[in-house]
């Protein structure tokens, strides 16, 4: 020791982190080790890389490995990597302050009926303080790669507010942390518990992970590595079994549930590069978020990792995918910058997007439950890609699925293929309709009229499907439409039917839009209804009154927008309110028809309590 030990408090973020981990309850305590072996993991990797330019960093040391060891004595498990290292003041930087954007995410979801969630660790930079959970003491002690002389930093604490910090003498290259186990945690001083724990989560980590052999129930003084140490996606496929995959997905992914599928692709030719691409079963609860923050495809070029890729390797549609993309070809040196610009990186980012769209694709026709699965966690993401992939629309559209009039109960299971196999001959139009629920889609007045003819409709009831369907505008040769815009088209004898009830209806038709007044753009005899006195009606181009409102609440002006209010002249309510002599009972007769049509098409009422009094005086009336 060559300084005196010098005492900080941590940062409240750190010491928040540490109380929540010190004083819950976790499923899965051996979360720490895998955390740590990342960490090391990531260590070597950016030594290895920046090696390039500094090759003299690797100087005496040049294979990159982690070592774990166990002092039952002292009851002490460590692991020390010879990677990248850190000075006094990385130590500071990484272990004293958090300055992941996505701690305060972390805290937060950290509530008391997610404290048992250990999933949470790894997804916000704070794995290491995982250490915690089976530790009442941590020492890590460490020297940067570039720091001349043998002199290190030890960095310690006991978890409870403060730590400390001591320049020490005749530290190797890289980084130690040692975990004083606390009285309760003796089962990882077992050897072959850790081994174990090494197999389950580190399996493909791409250095070797060594441990001492043991002899006669004893660690003896030879390393041995207790991983593959080889980069799973380099390996030939008729080599790996499913277990294999599964493994790496987890290791990768930090999910403790199997991946739904995956695709695992070698190119070569003008490019060569190596895709292995996951789907997980599940989305991780922080993943709306996520969209500005991607992260989960990771980039290597010759087996040296480079950065999380996702924003340049895949579209955003596609966030939800895990995995790993390893070109032969990119310079070692490039950046985000450069990736936004190579051609290289484009052909990738095409290649990679074909390919999920293909295991999709697959997946959709050999296993119609675990396409729901998916469909349940990432359709709503999926359908941005109809708006934002033009080239690829088409092979989107064909993987959505829908609620449909037909379809048995709320579960979005109809493909457009389903529906045009299912159309009568010379319907060349698919019917949908947007609204804010199932219920409120399949209860409109306005399928009405579709319904009796036993023509389907899709029912659309995801905040996006308005905002989608603006740019499905086809699909297989099949217009969309929707069914409260614009005008229905009827057959030559429906036509004459409809142009005498519209002659025979103009008078109350008329009286009812002198009584609505600019509430409504105008009054129609309606094609669509049968059985419900009125319904609202937008031009075939118009946003949906139920995404203007969605818009409206999140802060954005709209200017307002008057509907037809379309009437059915053979309902009793019509035909009172077209014999009604009271012009003040007429006029709460027209204002009821534009207020339960607006309440059907799930409005709120701008005066719910004049909408009471005026329908007690219809009734008592």
């Amino acid at each position: 020791m060559t300084a005196a030990t010098e005492t900080r408090k941590f940062e409240a973020e750190v010491a928040q982190v540490l109380h929540l981990v010190t004083h819950s309850l976790y499923s899965h305590k051996e979360i720490f080790l895998r955390e740590l072996i990342s960490n090391a993991s990531d260590a070597c990797d950016k030594l290895r890389f920046e090696a390039i330019a500094n090759p003299s960093w690797l100087a005496g040391d040049a294979e990159l490995r982690i070592d774990v060891s166990i002092d039952k004595d002292a009851r002490t498990l460590s692991v020390h990597d010879n990677g990248i290292g850190m000075s006094r003041d990385e130590l500071v930087a990484n272990l004293g302050t958090i300055a992941s954007s996505g701690t305060r995410r972390y805290l937060e979801s950290m509530s008391a009926e997610n404290r048992s969630d250990s999933r949470l660790i790894g997804q916000f930079g704070v794995g290491f303080y995982s250490a915690f959970v089976v530790a009442d003491e941590v020492t890590v002690t460490s020297r940067g790669a570039g720091d001349n002389g043998n002199e290190g930093t030890r960095w310690h604490s006991n978890g409870k507010g403060e730590y400390s910090l001591e320049t020490v003498s005749d530290v190797p290259r890289g980084t130690t942390v040692a975990l004083h186990l606390k009285e309760d945690e003796g089962e990882f001083l077992d050897s072959w518990k850790v081994r174990s724990l090494v197999s389950r989560y580190s399996e493909h980590i791409g250095f070797p992970i060594r441990m001492l052999k043991e002899g006669e129930g004893k660690p003896t003084a030879e390393w041995e590595t207790v991983n593959s140490a080889s980069a799973l996606w380099t390996r030939p496929k008729n080599e790996l079994k499913d277990e294999d995959y599964q493994n790496f997905y987890k290791s990768l992914s930090h999910d403790f549930s199997d991946a739904l599928s995956w695709t695992h692709n070698r190119v070569e030719g003008n490019q060569n590069f190596t895709s292995l691409l996951f789907v997980p079963a599940k989305a991780p609860f922080d993943f709306m978020q996520g969209r500005e923050e991607r992260k989960g495809l990771k980039l290597y070029i010759r087996r040296v990792f480079i950065m999380d890729a996702s924003e340049q390797l895949l579209p955003a549609y596609l966030r939800f995918v895990r995995g790993v993309v390893d070109s032969d070809d990119l310079p070692l040196n490039v950046s985000r910058e450069i990736l936004q610009q190579n051609r290289q990186v484009e052909r990738i980012r095409g290649a990679c997007t074909k390919r999920v769209l293909d295991l999709l694709d697959k997946l959709a026709a050999d296993d119609a439950g675990k396409y729901s699965t998916f469909w349940n966690a990432f359709g709503g993401v999926l359908k941005e890609g109809i708006a934002e992939d033009a080239g690829n629309r088409e092979r989107i559209a064909k993987l959505l699925r829908f609620s449909s009039t037909q379809s048995d109960g709320p579960a979005p299971s109809v493909s457009l293929d389903d529906y045009i196999g299912r159309m009568p001959l010379g319907q060349d139009v698919i019917w949908y309709i947007t609204a804010d629920s199932y219920a409120a889609a399949n209860g409109s007045p306005q399928l009405e009229a579709l319904k009796a003819k036993g023509t389907e409709v899709l029912l659309m009831s995801d905040r996006i499907d308005e905002w989608m369907a603006g740019y499905l505008t086809e699909y297989s040769g099949k217009k969309l439409r929707h069914v409260g815009k614009g005008e229905i088209e009827l057959d030559a004898a429906a036509s004459e039917a409809q142009k005498a009830s519209e002659e025979a209806a103009a008078p109350v038709v008329a009286r009812i839009k002198q009584l609505l007044g600019e509430r409504v753009r105008e009054v129609k005899v309606s094609r669509r209804l049968t059985d419900s006195p009125s319904c609202l009606v937008l031009d075939e181009y118009d946003m949906a009154l139920h995404l203007r409102r969605v818009i409206k609440q999140s802060g954005h002006e709209m200017p307002e927008a008057n509907p037809t209010l379309e009437i059915n002249p053979k309902h009793a309510l019509v035909k009172r309110l077209e014999a009604e002599g009271n012009e003040a009972k007429a006029s709460d007769l027209a204002m009821l028809l534009l207020e339960q049509a607006q309440v059907a098409e799930g409005a709120q009422l701008e005066d719910p309590s004049a909408f009471v009094r005026r329908m007690n005086r219809i009734l008592l009336g």
